[in-house]
């Protein structure tokens, strides 16, 4: 007897795992075709597809594998070059400024200067630049006075050189790393700017300016500050002590023109299946998580999904730094209010959350949630505001949920896991995933339902999600969109605003 509890067989012969039957009655098989269930195989395509020499698919992966340590290699031993400067006609132009700059402010009132718009500083400011420059002997053409007066008006009251920046629809990241190094993020990729600040006291001036517009303040004893700029672009700024390197300054520019779902699909952020999906989703007031990495696209997405809000709808933002732009004609944001010197008056989320219930909201949106406010969103939710939506980090749906709890257990409220995640289960309907992939492009990897518990654990289910398949010979990612199949939970309440059948199309 063997362990499995089987006679073994004769010396030599290993014993069976059983017997191939047919699956299908017991109709004889046709040896020849293979019947139903084997169909002949088609050796013209095989042969087509197969290497001529048997030895070529390994020296191909042989190869493949050696172009990957050869990068590895030269990762290793690259040397990277110090950053240049403003080059060419930018660098003239900025060498002439500074010699006219400090000439320029000794005959303007920076208060009088203050009052006026850019194109009105530009028309006062003519004149007198001729001057300094009469003054220095110096001899510019037409488009270098138009440069020089750009900059000395940006200087005095814009941002300086992030001007120009900002200025550039392609950039969407800009990261000053002190006044030597600005990197900036065009179509996914990082790349150094070639502007550079005067000095770091030069730096730290425009890091106030920007501060102060938002009623914020920057210095040695509050050296992190969230702002926005007036276009609604997110600003960080963070000084010494805390940065070794002077003041850095960390700008994320949305686009001026509101980027709906059906361009995030052309864009191949997603497919039409899944573009339809999250429509529903949102005009069907599901409550929705947008969970992703940073600089993923996840207040983009928001953005995006609030263009599903039925106009009717009263709908409340609330933000630590207010970047929402929601496309709503009904929507009031509010945001929070940092401590002042003496750590009094601060205003959290969860405060504007328990304030926000007294305004009669139909849906109450958070920017993003780091802490004990995600209790507050789920009261929220579970509270007669459906369609409620937020954003935070994380890297997968299912680590998503025990971030929430996390976050949760974070704060002073004394409650049980479990209850936790059964709060969690009840109020949260969809999770949607972004990604930022290795080649720059941001796509919708996951959209996830929740289910409910079984035990102690949440449930979900995945309606979509992008399979990685390879990359093609300039490094963009190839993959696909895949529909799982499978019925959606949400379906009834998809029902109850009449879109339960292009829904359930949408997921099949």
């Amino acid at each position: 007897m063997s362990a499995f509890g089987r006679k073994n067989g004769p010396a030599g012969i290993k014993p069976g795992f059983g017997i191939a039957r047919p699956m299908q009655g017991g109709a004889p098989r046709d040896e020849a075709s293979g019947g139903d269930q084997f169909p002949p195989l088609d050796m013209a395509s095989l042969s087509s597809d197969a290497p001529a020499d048997p030895l070529s698919a390994p020296t191909s992966q042989m190869q493949r594998n050696a172009d990957a340590m050869q990068r590895l290699s030269d990762r290793a031993n690259a040397e990277h070059a110090p950053d240049a400067g403003p080059q060419g006609f930018e660098a003239s132009v900025h060498k002439i400024k500074e010699q006219v700059l400090p000439r320029l402010l000794e005959r303007v009132d920076p208060e009088a200067a203050a009052t006026l718009t850019k194109d009105e500083l530009a028309e006062e400011f003519r004149p007198i630049i001729m001057e300094v420059l009469a003054e220095l002997k110096l001899t510019l053409n037409r488009r270098e006075q138009f440069a020089l007066e750009k900059v000395l008006v940006d200087e005095l009251l814009g941002l300086g050189p992030l001007e120009e920046l900002l200025a550039d629809p392609d950039v969407s990241d800009i990261m000053v790393n002190g006044p030597e190094q600005t990197y900036i993020e065009k179509k996914g990729k990082l790349q150094i700017a070639p502007i550079k600040f005067r000095d770091e006291e030069h730096l730290f001036q425009i890091a106030q300016r920007i501060v102060n517009k938002v009623g914020r303040r920057v210095d040695q004893t509050t050296p992190l500050a969230d702002a926005r700029l007036p276009d609604g672009s997110r600003v960080n700024v963070i000084v010494p002590p805390l940065s070794l390197r002077g003041t850095a300054i960390s700008i994320r520019k949305f686009s001026a023109k509101p980027i709906t779902i059906d361009m995030l699909a052309q864009w191949g952020a997603m497919s039409q299946k899944m573009a339809t999906a999250l429509k529903i989703a949102g005009a069907c007031r599901f409550n929705i998580v947008i969970s992703g990495g940073t600089g993923s696209g996840k207040t983009t997405m928001l953005n995006a999904l609030s263009k599903m809000i039925d106009p009717g709808e009263r709908v409340l933002t609330i933000e630590d730094a207010a970047e929402l732009r929601l496309q709503q004609p009904h929507w009031l944001p509010l945001e929070t209010r940092p401590p002042n010197l003496e750590g009094q008056g601060a205003i959290t989320i969860g405060d504007l959350v328990k304030n926000a219930l007294r305004m009669r909201p139909d849906r109450i949106i958070l920017g993003e949630i780091r802490g004990a406010e995600c209790f507050d969103l789920l009261a929220a939710m579970n509270t007669g505001h459906d369609g409620s939506m937020c954003t935070l980090h994380s890297n997968s749906p299912r680590e998503c949920l025990g971030r929430m709890e996390n976050m949760i257990l974070m704060g002073d409220i004394k409650i049980p896991k479990e209850a936790i995640s059964k709060q969690i289960a009840d109020s949260v309907d969809l999770i949607v995933q972004v990604k930022r992939l290795r080649d720059g492009s941001r796509r919708v990897t996951n959209v996830t339902e929740v289910i409910g518990m079984e035990g102690e654990v949440i449930v979900t289910q995945e309606l979509f999600k992008f399979e990685y398949h390879d990359e093609d010979e300039n490094g963009r990612i190839i993959g696909e969109y895949r529909s799982m199949g499978l019925r959606p939970y949400t379906l009834e309440k998809a029902k109850m605003f009449g879109f339960d059948q292009p829904f359930l199309e949408a997921c099949l």
